[in-house]
């Protein structure tokens, strides 16, 4: 899928004088001396048709997900509305590549209703399909930690109904919530666990039958 030039921009060096206002919103310019593009969700969400979703629907919908989950620290429904609230959500139709391969972004995802591709892209530009993502799965969430490139391309399969946790919202939140910030950091380096762990298994496998 083509993207327009207003999806991604140019983000140069910081100056050394520019105050920082947030780790992770400021970590994105913190590249070395080379120019990096930055695919941000407000450039991205034009593009594939994002639309809204009625917080007043939204909210409820994600409490009962996020609740639930095991890899998240215990908060309370008050305390789970109140996260809600540095969340962005959304409505994005089939078929819509809401993250882009090798791209630097700013953004992770958090799917409450529907089904994503997971896919590699490869250099003659096949596709190999690495998982599919579906309500409770998070997407995106190492670039945001990490400010690197993503490793792999998502497509919504399904209308898909969203979450999405941007690098400046991230800041807001652990300045205002540390608890709550702190909560979401906890269940990301879970998630990032688990998935090492696994991969770590398979090579262990993998190695051990040869």
């Amino acid at each position: 899928m083509k993207r327009g030039p207003a999806e991604a921009v140019a983000v140069q060096p910081r100056d050394s004088a520019t105050s920082d206002s947030g780790f992770f919103s400021t970590q994105f310019v913190d590249r070395g001396e080379e120019s990096q593009v930055l695919a941000t969700w407000a450039a991205r969400a034009p593009d594939v048709g994002a639309k809204p979703l009625d917080r007043a629907a939204a909210e409820p919908l994600f409490a009962k997900l996020w609740g639930a989950d095991r890899y998240v620290a215990a908060l309370s429904p008050e305390e789970l509305q109140r996260m809600s609230r540095y969340l962005h959500f959304v409505t994005v139709p089939p078929d819509q590549e809401v993250i882009g391969q090798d791209e630097q972004g700013d953004y992770m995802l958090i799917v409450l209703e529907g089904t994503l591709a997971v896919d590699r892209i490869q250099p003659w530009g096949g596709r190999a399909r690495l998982a599919e993502a579906r309500a409770g799965d998070m997407l995106g969430e190492m670039s945001l930690l990490d400010a690197g490139a993503r490793f792999s391309a998502c497509t919504t399969l399904t209308p898909c109904t969203l979450a999405v946790v941007d690098a400046q919202r991230l800041d807001e939140m652990i300045t205002n919530e540390p608890r709550l910030g702190l909560a979401l950091l906890a269940s990301l380096s879970r998630r990032l666990s688990l998935r090492l762990r696994q991969v770590s298994a398979r090579l262990s496998a993998l190695l051990s039958s040869n």
